[in-house]
């Protein structure tokens, strides 16, 4: 299941998730003529997802990236998320 917003409905963003064998949860447009499928319940997932990306780009060696290797970039990540759900 794949979580998008509103600027990302469209026919060929969602031909794109389903060739991929994923299934695709966005809300539709307001002008949107065909309705499709969308689960506001699942769809609230999403907010906890970006809650923790805005949490994690509070500190600033993760927003501004000074690690110039992935490996240490990734423990600076995993410690922050450490560190962030300690508190």
């Amino acid at each position: 299941m794949i979580h998008g917003d509103k600027g990302y409905d469209t026919n060929a963003v969602r031909r794109q998730i389903e060739g991929e064998g994923a299934a695709p949860n966005i809300p539709p447009k307001a002008n949107r003529v065909w309705r499709n499928c969308f689960s506001s319940v699942l769809y609230r997932t999403r907010n906890a997802i970006e809650r923790m990306f805005n949490r994690l780009k509070g500190f600033r060696r993760v927003a501004i990236r000074y690690d110039r290797n992935a490996t240490n970039f990734h423990a600076a990540i995993c410690l922050v998320a450490a560190v962030s759900y300690w508190l």
